[in-house]
């Protein structure tokens, strides 16, 4: 009898069992390592607390992310803007989207060899990161100051540059480079991640940069097919934790970078 009522049970519970370990448990999150892997972390062990495994892996670039989580080899990637992820979206015909707003990470201008912008000579060099969304993004920051005119427009390029009085000689390089060449240039505008880790102090040391207004905010993307199943709306509400949003707060913005949500 005893059996027989086991059997019965466990029949019963057998769909619910199956409904619950269709639902992905363990997440593959790819991420650049600041500040997007140290806020994962905090993220990983509230995941944990509802039955989540949080796999975070490291990139060094604004490609592989997005492809890995094309080609399903990540569940969710954290390191971009959404223009950023919209353009990728285009160019490699990506079906991904944004769950979450994090934080937002003010682009700045950089220099070892002056200290303020009035300093910059006529013919002096600055880089800007190459891909066309971060590189616009830095020309408008350049022009937002008086250094540069440039074209209307979403994915404007040096060469939408308008009116360059001090005939700035603007070159495009790969945005994880930018902080190890500094010393090549007269100024780079730079990423805040790739800021920090180069050593640098975006609220003390930039020239100028964005401010908290900025509409580049870093979001969570996974793929759209997958927006709205259960173990992604686990990830956004851990990654808008008050827990988050307390230690962006208290660890980032002394650093320049402010919450999103």
């Amino acid at each position: 009898m005893k059996k027989t009522l086991f059997a019965l049970l466990f029949a019963l519970l057998l769909p619910a069992f199956a409904a619950f370990g269709a639902d992905r448990q363990k997440i593959v999150m790819g991420v650049t390592p600041f500040p997007h892997k140290d806020i994962m972390e905090i993220v990983k062990t509230l995941l944990a607390k509802q039955g989540f495994d949080l796999e975070i892996k490291e990139f060094t670039d604004y490609v592989q992310p997005n492809v890995a989580l094309g080609e399903k080899s990540l569940d969710a990637n954290f390191f971009q803007h959404v223009p950023y992820l919209d353009n990728m979206n285009k160019e490699k015909g990506l079906n991904l989207t944004w769950v979450a707003k994090v934080h937002i990470e003010p682009l700045g201008l950089y220099s070892k060899k002056i200290k303020k912008i009035e300093e910059l000579k006529k013919g002096d060099t600055i880089a800007i990161p190459n891909d066309p969304t971060n590189g616009a993004r830095a020309l408008r920051l350049l022009a937002k100051n008086g250094l540069i005119q440039v074209k209307a427009g979403e994915l404007v390029t040096a060469k939408d540059v308008t009116a360059n009085p001090k005939s700035l000689k603007i070159v495009e390089l790969d945005a994880a480079q930018l902080p190890r060449t500094l010393q090549d240039v007269t100024a780079s505008v730079i990423n805040t991640n790739f800021a920090v880790e180069g050593g640098l102090v975006p609220s003390k040391d930039a020239l100028i940069r964005e401010g908290k207004d900025s509409p580049y905010a870093n979001v969570v993307a996974v793929r759209k097919a997958d927006a709205d199943k259960p173990w992604v709306k686990a990830l956004v509400k851990a990654c808008n934790s008050p827990e988050v949003k307390k230690f962006v707060q208290t660890q980032l913005v002394p650093k320049g970078i402010f919450p999103a949500f």
